[in-house]
């Protein structure tokens, strides 16, 4: 029989699987809680279940663990990016921002990526397959273990922006959320989590149905469709008017504020027209716009060039009645834009650490 990983089971899951092998349901919530809120690695150490109930469970399940190939920090130690390999020698990415309130940590859903958005570091990388529920979960737990060793602190808000889609990574990103937000599991808050999106829209709808309080937030990054085309290829399959309506049915469903975000890059999607065209379509809408000047990748076909217009694009949409901001930038000497650290590796496997 092989075994499963145990941070692949949500609390219901656990509780089924336990009814089923003769085992009072109350037991998934105390293994639960030893494992998410007590760390332990290991059933033995669970005090308050029974010899047959460790007996079954070393039986059924492993604690699934992390290597760390490479760790990264920043000059300012504000912000630490973890090169992890999985256990079939893949590796993905995920980072530790340290704000005012607090540490974040940006978790990564698929090796790879397939939506080949012309200006990320993880489009260069095709997808070779969707992390697990554990993967998801572990980048987290991994993060609170390194903190908590590091100066007692914990992750207190996550946002789902790393390699990948992920809602083409659908159920094991649902069934993650549900381990993360579960005040047996994580215990972090829906409204702490936010997940960003290229524009599955029908899969985002599908979500926000199931968990309304999550921010949504939706990689746009180009005034019209035309733009859209050029820069992002999932806008052939999901059309610029379809994400509009979709953000639109987004805030009816949530009543939620929706964040667009909108890389800026240099005389291609940051003149003062671009701010007038979003403003045409945003204005008095429930949204959010984020800048984010444009992080150079390595190899990029496009030989894109970091915008010298931020400011100006960020005052244009202001006095046009958007709200918006600058994002405050992180790790950038380090390679903490998504999947560069990746790329640099794959390409270089003997990078010094």
């Amino acid at each position: 029989m092989e075994k499963n990983s145990i941070y692949n089971l949500n609390l219901l899951e656990l509780e089924n699987w336990a009814i089923s092998h003769g085992l009072k349901k109350y037991l998934a919530k105390q293994v639960f809680e030893w494992i998410y809120k007590k760390r332990v690695k290991n059933f033995d150490e669970i005090t308050n279940i029974s010899k047959e109930a460790k007996k079954l469970l070393n039986e059924y399940f492993y604690f699934e663990t992390f290597s760390i190939k490479n760790r990264l920090v920043a000059k300012n130690e504000a912000t630490i990016k973890f090169l992890f390999t999985l256990s079939d020698n893949n590796l993905i990415e995920t980072v530790i921002m340290h704000h005012k309130y607090g540490y974040s940590a940006c978790l990564t859903t698929q090796v790879g990526c397939n939506m080949g958005c012309s200006f990320c570091a993880s489009g260069q990388l095709k997808k070779v397959r969707n992390l697990t529920t554990s993967e998801i979960v572990l980048q987290l737990l991994t993060c609170n273990e390194y903190l908590y060793q590091l100066n007692g602190n914990l992750i207190t808000r996550i946002v789902i922006m790393g390699i990948g889609e992920p809602f083409d990574n659908y159920d094991n990103l649902l069934n993650a959320m549900k381990i993360i937000n579960n005040p047996y599991g994580l215990g972090l808050g829906y409204r702490k989590i936010t997940i960003s999106s290229c524009g599955l829209m029908d899969k985002m709808l599908a979500f926000a149905k199931e968990m309304p309080q999550v921010n949504l937030a939706i990689s746009l990054h180009a005034s019209n469709g035309e733009l859209r085309n050029k820069m992002m290829p999932i806008s052939r399959r999901y059309k610029y008017e379809d994400v509009i309506k979709g953000i639109d049915d987004l805030i009816t469903l949530t009543n939620r504020r929706i964040t667009l975000e909108y890389i800026l890059i240099k005389d291609l999607n940051d003149q003062l027209i671009h701010a007038k065209e979003l403003a045409n379509l945003f204005k008095n809408k429930l949204v959010y716009v984020n800048l984010i000047p444009y992080n150079p990748v390595i190899n990029n076909p496009f030989n894109y060039k970091r915008t010298i217009r931020a400011k100006e694009f960020q005052k244009e949409l202001t006095d046009l009645g958007v709200q918006c901001t600058l994002r405050q930038e992180f790790g950038t000497e380090i390679d903490a834009a998504c999947g560069q650290l990746r790329a640099v590796n794959m390409s270089k496997p003997n990078i010094k650490k």
